[in-house]
Parts: C-alpha cells; sequence; structure tokens
C-alpha cells in the first residue's frame, strides 16, 4: 500500500497538469471593500487579507475571503486602464478566475500551451523573503480564465490553509465581523462544483477543450430531456480533472417555448459565456441554510407540491440500492425549502440562492452530499419551474 501510494504521488508530481486544489476564486467586482462585507455578513465568510494602496498596491485593491479550504479574492480597478474596468462595465460582478493549485505553474501552462491553450498571462513570480507564488493564466470559455499556482516557502498551500500569506503585498486584516463569523459559523467546507454557461452549439466544444487542454474527463451528461420544463430546457455535461478533485459542468440553452435560464444568463452577460454558479459542500445542510436564510440570504422558493411527492421517490431509489434513508429530519427540510435526491451512491441535499447581484447572472449553490456523487438530477423540473417563476418576475421568460 505504501509503494503505490508513493507511485502515486510521484506520477502526480511529474504530470505538469495535474491537480493539487481550487488556490482561489477571482471575483471582478465594483467595489471589493462593500463586497467583502456582503459575502461575510451574508455567508460566513472571514475577510482575511487585503492587499491595496495602503500595502502597496497601485492599480488594485484585492480582498481574500476564506471560510473551510474556500478562497474567495475579490478585486476591483483603481483606475480605468485596468482590464478589470472594461469588463465590470459590460458584465457586472462575477468569477473571472478560477485558479488551480499545481506542482509547478511554468511547468502547466507550458504543458497546457502545448496542448492548445491560449494565453492569458505569461508565468510570473512574485517574491518576497516569505518564499514565491509563481502564477500563469490561460483563457477557457468567454470572459474565464484559469490561472496556474505553485508555491514555495511560508507561501506554500499547507500554511495558507492555515491561515498564512496569500501572496506577496497582502497583509492580515482583523474586522469586528470576522469574531461573529466563528461564533456563528455557517459550515462551508470547499468547491463542489464551478458550473459555466455557454451559447448554443458550444457546449462540445469546450467539453473537447478540456478533454484535450487539461486532461479531464466526463463525468456525468445531462441532455434537455433530462432538464426541461414545459417552456425551457438545457443541456449540460459535467467534466472533471483525472483525481476528480475539480468538477466543472458546462451548460447551453437548448430550444423551448420560452427562455430558458442559460439564455436569460448570456443576455445580460453580453451574450459572453461565464460562470453560472459555485457549489459550496457542507457537512450540514440544514444547519448551513438555516444560518444562511437568518443572515438573510434570498433562496429560490419551490412550490409546496414539490415535498408532496419526494420523499415516495427518494425513499424508493434508496431501498432499491441498498441505502439507508435520509436522516435528516424531513419537516425541517421542507422548513427550510431545501431539495433531495438519490441516486445508486446515496444521496444528496441542496438549495440555489438567487442571484447575487442585480443582474441575473451568478448565484451559489449550497450542497451536502451523503454517497450520491451526481448533481440532483430527480429536482431539475422543481429547479426550472422556480426559475422560471422568478424570470417571469424579472420579465425575462
Amino acid at each position: 500500500m505504501t509503494s503505490t501510494s508513493t507511485q502515486t504521488s510521484t506520477s502526480l508530481a511529474t504530470d505538469p497538469l495535474a491537480l493539487i486544489d481550487v488556490d482561489h476564486v477571482r471575483f471582478y467586482v465594483g467595489n471589493a471593500k462593500q463586497a467583502a462585507y456582503f459575502y461575510a455578513h451574508t455567508f460566513g465568510f472571514q475577510i482575511a487579507q487585503v492587499a491595496d494602496l495602503t500595502t502597496g498596491s497601485r492599480d488594485e485593491a484585492d480582498y481574500l475571503l476564506t471560510q473551510g479550504n474556500i478562497r474567495l479574492l475579490l478585486t476591483t480597478p483603481l483606475t480605468k486602464d485596468h482590464p478589470a474596468a472594461e469588463e465590470i462595465k459590460r458584465y457586472g460582478d462575477g468569477v473571472k478566475d478560477i485558479a488551480l493549485t499545481v506542482f509547478d505553474a511554468e511547468k502547466a501552462y507550458k504543458a497546457a500551451i502545448a496542448n492548445g491553450a491560449e494565453s492569458a498571462q505569461e508565468p510570473r513570480t512574485l517574491s518576497d523573503e516569505s518564499g514565491t507564488v509563481t502564477v500563469a493564466s490561460i483563457k477557457t470559455y468567454g470572459r474565464v480564465v484559469h490561472t496556474f499556482v505553485s508555491r514555495t516557502g511560508d507561501y506554500d498551500l499547507p500554511s495558507l490553509k492555515k491561515g498564512g500569506k496569500f501572496m506577496p503585498t497582502f497583509a492580515h486584516v482583523d474586522s469586528p465581523v470576522n469574531a461573529y463569523n466563528k461564533a456563528n459559523p455557517c459550515g462551508l467546507k470547499f468547491f463542489d462544483h464551478c458550473v459555466g454557461n455557454v451559447e448554443l452549439g458550444k457546449m462540445n466544444y469546450w467539453v473537447e477543450w478540456y478533454e484535450n487542454v487539461l486532461g479531464f474527463k466526463m463525468f456525468k451528461h445531462f441532455d434537455d430531456a433530462d432538464i426541461s420544463t414545459e417552456y425551457s430546457a438545457l443541456m449540460s455535461k459535467v467534466m472533471a480533472s483525472g483525481n476528480h478533485l475539480v468538477k466543472m459542468p458546462i451548460n447551453e440553452p437548448a430550444p423551448g417555448k420560452k427562455k430558458s435560464q442559460i439564455q436569460e444568463y448570456l443576455e445580460w452577460h453580453d451574450m459572453t459565456p461565464g460562470c453560472q454558479h459555485l457549489a459550496l459542500r457542507t457537512d450540514d445542510e440544514l444547519h448551513s441554510v438555516a444560518e444562511l436564510r437568518r443572515r438573510g440570504v434570498d433562496f429560490l422558493k419551490l412550490p409546496d407540491t414539490y415535498y408532496d411527492i419526494v420523499w415516495d421517490r427518494v425513499n424508493k431509489t434508496l431501498q432499491d440500492h441498498g441505502h439507508e434513508a435520509v436522516k435528516e429530519d424531513h419537516d425541517r427540510i421542507r422548513e427550510l425549502g431545501i431539495l433531495v435526491d438519490a441516486d445508486d451512491e446515496g444521496y444528496l441535499l441542496q438549495l440555489f440562492t438567487k442571484p447575487l447581484q442585480d443582474r441575473p447572472t451568478l448565484f451559489f449553490e449550497i450542497i451536502s452530499r451523503h454517497g450520491s456523487q451526481s448533481f440532483g438530477k430527480g429536482n431539475f423540473k422543481a429547479l426550472f419551474e422556480a426559475l422560471e417563476l422568478e424570470q417571469e418576475r424579472r420579465g425575462n421568460l
């Protein structure tokens, strides 16, 4: 067993595109200082570190938010010439970068370019007496990039997870909201998956891109027969890294009587593909959703009829595959409006927020897995009906 583990570790270390973790997800936002307080107050993040004029950052302000192994980096341009300035004008606040920790960022970048990727930023190393952080970026769908990140010294990933500095020019900060969040945790642990929306006819293109450039494989596939209502539909393919550490579902709209949520997203995102939502994992869905609701998070509302039929479906699936029934309190699940689904591996609990800003684009999913590695296929119809109600309220259905 030790020999096998050593061989696996050696194999990963010699593969330039082997992924260690999701290093961070960077948002471009109009006002990082204010956005930081929104995510801290509503979702329980620590405002951990900042890089701004006071720390020597002259062109942008960056706020690092942490919770569990989730790291959100909020970036605001300080000059009109910063690339984020134009993007915020075109798209509003949203995800710019899904950054990936690797053993050697320069080698990963060169391998991706050799595999057909287009460069977004050539390798550069930031260093001081504490260590180094090397970053290099490639373009993926629409506005989104993947930055490869490798770390040494006190900037290495284990140190970062323990609260170490993110990179040079960053400084730790102390905010009263941090103490409150430690005393009232929301329980969010890590990124479960990151979902991209692309234009009609481009899903398979990006599926092949992830296969060819990053060595991902298809994990799940849903077509318009799986994800549809009377009015709208979408198609989705879930791509996963070789170790299943990073999962990237890719959605495209499908023809329907009315406008799908994917098409609505594109129309409010300058017809440009981008990240639709981030799924955040929790070990205790009921606690996390209850705390988030208490803090004022707006979640999608399901029709009451959902709970009239869900338990028969879920319990039959679990029983057919020899799994125990859902252990969480059924009445509490209904009270909190949580969705439930099951497959041959177990069950999951999930719930989706409404858009996190005024444009109907980016939102969060809160998910807890009890064996199931799927994405709530049994909930798609109920979820779409809830989304369509919100689209209709916005005048976009």
